[in-house]
C-alpha cells in the first residue's frame, strides 16, 4: 500500500475548555472557549497546518463532544480513520486557565475516558503501513491496555520501515502519582514510571522531552546523567527542550554540556500561555524531521511554533500554518506579544480558517424592510415565509456543497436556527436596514457583545452604503463602526462579509468599487468575504479584484448581489463576473423570493407552491452561475 500519510499520532484526545479570563483563579472563570486538545491530537492538527498529511489514533465518545473532535479534525485536514467511537465511554475533557505567566491550573476529566479504551484490536495494520512515521506520547504507556495498543502500532511501523517518535509528555497525575487538583504538576519521581518508559525507549528513532521529562525517562534529576541513561538504552536522536533557552538535539554521545548539541535560534517573545507549547514545538520539529532538514532547521521550525503557542490563547488554535510560519521567519518579531501583531494575526486567521468554499450560491432572504413593506405582512407571517425560503434552499442544495443562505435573527430566527448542521453556508446580517451612516441591529448591543451568542458557523454580514466621494465625516463615522465590528468578529472567531453598494450613494465608474475596497483596507479592515453589486464591465471587475488581491492574498472571495434584477440580467452579469477566479458565486434574494413573498402575504399561494416557485427561481440562478463559470473556464 502507498504511504499516503506523513505521520500517525496515537494517544489521548480531549475537548479543552479554556477559561476566557486571564489573571484569576480557575474558580473565578466566567466563560470558557472550546478547542480540541490532547497532545497527539494537537500534534495532528499542528502538523496538518504545516502541510503534512497527518492522522490520529484515539478514542472519542458517541456524543456531542466526540462529534466535535471528529468534525474539528476533519476541518483541519486530519485523517480520522483511526478515531474510534466508543459507545461505552465519554470523551475526555480538560478545564484550563491562565493565572499568570508561571501558573496554568488545569483539571483532567479522564476517568475511564474514551481514548483510554484503545486496545490492540483497534490498531489496523493496513492503516499503520500508510504512514512514514508513527508518533506516540507517554500517557498511553501508563495503562496495560493502551500500552499494548501503542506497542503494536510501533512494532508494525518498524516492521514496515516507518520511523517512530516519542514525546515523553509526562503528566504525573495521569500516571496516578498526583490528585485531580494537581494537573499542573510536571514532575514527580517514580522508579516505576522510569522503568516503564525505559522498556519502550529502544523502539524510537526520535525522543523529545523537557529536562524534567528526561529526568523521569532517565531516572535522575541531573539532566546530563538522565540523558546518558536514556542514551544507554537507545540510539535515537534526543531533543531536549530547555524553555526560554530553546532546545538542543543529540544524535550521538551526550557531551559534557547541554550547550554542545545542535541548536536552532530561539525567539524572545512574551510568555502568555505555556499550555500546548510542547505540542506546537513537536509539530514544527516533525515537519523538519520528515522533510529531511538538518537539526538546526528543524529546531528553528520547532522553536518558532512553540513561540506561537506560548503567545496565544488555546493550544491547537494557536499553531501556525506553513504560510504563517514562513511569513514569521522571513519578517521577524515586531511585537513580543505575537497575538497583538496585527499583520501576523491576519495571516494566522486567514490561513487557518475552517472549510473552503470554492463555489458559493447563496439564497439571500435576510431582508427585513422590504418584507415588512409588503401589504399583509406581519412579523409572524414573515417568519413563516422565511422558513419556506429555507425549505427551498435546502431542496435545491440537496446536501451538495457550495450552497448557502442569508437570514436574519430578528424576523427569521426560526429559519436561521433550523439551518444549523445542514452543510450550508450561513450568513447573518447585522446592519439596521437602509441606514447611512451605518447603524447596527440593537440585538448586537452597544459593545457588539451579542456576537458572543452566535454559533461558529454563522458569517457576520454587514451592508454599508458608501462611495469614494463621500465626505470625511461620513467616512469617519462608517469606518469607525466597521472597525469595531471587524474587531468583534475576530474576537468571536466569526467570518466577516462586507457588502458595499456605491451606486446607491453616488455616480459609478469602472474604478468606483475598487476605490471603496482600497479605502476599507486602508482602515485596517480585512473582510473574509466581499459582496459586490453586479458589474457588466470587465474593467470594473478587474479593478475590484486587483484592489482586493493587492491588500489581502488570502481573502475567501467575492459573491455577486442581485439588487432585485431579473434572472436574465443577472445571468448577463454572471458571465462577466465568472471570468474572475476571485468571484466565487452569488448572493441573491428578491429575484428568487419577490413574487412568492407578495402572493404569500396576500394569501393567494399555498406554502408548497411558494417553496416550489422559489426553488425553481433559485435553481435557475444556480444553473446560470454554473454555466457562466464553465464557459469562463473553457475560454481560459
Amino acid at each position: 500500500m502507498a504511504r499516503d500519510l506523513d505521520l500517525i499520532t496515537i494517544g489521548r484526545s480531549s475537548v479543552d475548555l479554556y477559561g476566557g479570563q486571564v489573571g484569576g483563579r480557575l474558580e473565578d472563570m466566567r466563560s470558557f472557549d472550546k478547542y480540541v486538545g490532547g497532545s497527539p491530537t494537537n500534534m495532528a492538527v499542528g502538523t496538518a497546518r504545516l502541510g503534512l498529511k497527518s492522522a490520529v489514533i484515539t478514542g472519542v465518545g458517541d456524543e456531542h463532544m466526540g462529534r466535535f473532535i471528529r468534525e474539528e479534525l476533519a476541518r483541519e485536514g486530519v485523517d480520522t480513520t483511526g478515531v474510534k467511537t466508543d459507545p461505552e465511554r465519554l470523551t475526555a475533557l480538560v478545564i484550563l486557565g491562565i493565572r499568570d505567566e508561571h501558573r496554568f491550573p488545569l483539571i483532567f476529566y479522564r476517568e475511564n475516558c474514551a481514548d483510554m479504551g484503545l486496545c490492540e484490536a483497534d490498531i489496523d495494520p493496513d492503516f499503520i503501513v500508510r504512514a512514514r512515521a508513527v508518533v506516540s506520547t507517554g500517557t498511553h504507556l501508563s495503562h496495560p491496555r493502551t500500552e499494548a495498543a501503542v506497542l503494536k502500532a510501533l512494532r508494525l511501523a518498524r516492521e514496515g520501515g516507518a520511523r517512530t517518535a516519542l514525546d515523553i509528555d509526562y503528566r504525573p497525575n495521569l500516571w496516578g502519582l498526583a490528585g485531580h487538583g494537581s494537573g499542573e504538576e510536571r514532575f514527580i519521581e517514580s522508579a516505576a514510571v522510569t522503568a516503564r518508559l525505559q522498556a519502550t525507549l529502544p523502539l524510537f528513532d526520535l525522543i523529545v522531552g523537557t529536562e524534567e521529562e528526561f529526568h523521569i525517562a532517565g531516572g535522575s534529576t541531573d539532566t546530563l546523567a538522565a540523558l546518558n541513561a536514556v542514551r544507554a538504552v537507545t540510539g535515537a536522536t534526543l531533543v531536549c527542550k530547555r524553555g526560554p533557552m530553546g532546545a538542543v538535539a543529540f544524535t550521538g554521545a551526550i557531551p559534557d554540556s547541554l550547550d554542545n548539541g545542535e541548536t536552532g535560534p530561539g525567539f524572545p517573545i512574551e510568555v502568555f500561555n505555556v499550555l500546548g507549547a510542547g505540542d506546537g514545538f513537536m509539530s514544527g520539529l516533525l515537519r523538519g524531521w520528515l522533510d529531511g532538514a538538518d537539526w538546526p532547521t528543524a529546531l528553528t521550525y520547532a522553536n518558532a511554533c512553540g513561540a506561537f503557542a506560548v503567545s496565544r490563547h488555546g493550544c491547537a488554535p494557536a499553531y501556525p500554518s506553513w504560510t504563517e510560519l514562513q511569513f514569521f521567519l522571513r519578517r521577524g518579531i515586531r511585537d513580543k506579544a505575537l497575538r497583538h501583531d496585527a499583520d501576523l494575526e491576519q495571516v494566522h486567521w486567514a490561513t487557518t480558517r475552517k472549510r473552503d468554499w470554492p463555489d458559493l450560491r447563496v439564497f439571500a432572504f435576510d431582508h427585513r424592510k422590504q418584507l415588512e413593506d409588503i401589504p399583509g405582512a406581519t412579523p409572524a407571517k414573515i417568519g413563516a415565509f422565511k422558513t419556506l425560503c429555507l425549505q427551498a434552499c435546502a431542496e435545491v442544495a440537496g446536501g451538495a456543497p457550495g450552497h448557502g443562505l442569508l437570514c436574519d435573527g430578528r424576523l427569521g430566527r426560526e429559519a436561521l436556527f433550523a439551518a444549523a448542521g445542514r452543510g450550508l453556508w450561513i450568513g447573518r446580517p447585522v446592519e439596521w436596514p437602509g441606514s447611512r451612516p451605518l447603524r447596527l441591529e440593537p440585538e448586537l448591543g452597544a459593545d457588539f457583545g451579542g456576537l458572543s451568542e452566535w454559533p461558529a458557523e454563522h458569517v457576520v454580514k454587514v451592508l454599508c452604503f458608501c462611495h469614494p466621494d463621500d465626505d470625511a465625516a461620513m467616512w469617519a463615522d462608517q469606518e469607525e463602526t466597521l472597525r469595531r465590528l471587524f474587531a468583534a468578529c475576530r474576537r468571536n472567531r466569526l467570518d466577516f462579509l462586507l457588502e458595499v453598494i456605491p451606486s446607491r450613494a453616488g455616480p459609478m465608474a469602472d474604478d468606483t468599487t475598487a476605490r471603496v475596497i482600497a479605502r476599507v483596507y486602508g482602515a485596517g479592515i480585512f473582510p473574509d468575504w466581499w459582496k459586490l453589486e453586479p458589474m457588466r464591465s470587465d474593467a470594473a471587475w478587474a479593478a475590484a479584484c486587483a484592489a482586493i488581491e493587492a491588500h489581502d492574498p488570502h481573502t475567501r472571495g467575492i459573491v455577486v448581489l442581485g439588487l432585485g434584477e431579473d434572472a436574465e440580467s443577472l445571468a448577463e452579469s454572471f458571465r462577466s463576473a465568472a471570468r474572475f477566479p476571485l468571484v466565487k458565486g452569488f448572493a441573491v434574494g428578491r429575484t428568487i423570493f419577490a413574487e412568492a413573498a407578495d402572493r404569500f402575504m396576500a394569501g393567494t399561494i399555498t406554502e408548497a407552491e411558494a417553496v416550489a416557485l422559489m426553488a425553481r427561481n433559485y435553481r435557475t440562478l444556480c444553473r446560470a452561475w454554473d454555466e457562466a463559470r464553465a464557459a469562463a473556464s473553457e475560454a481560459a
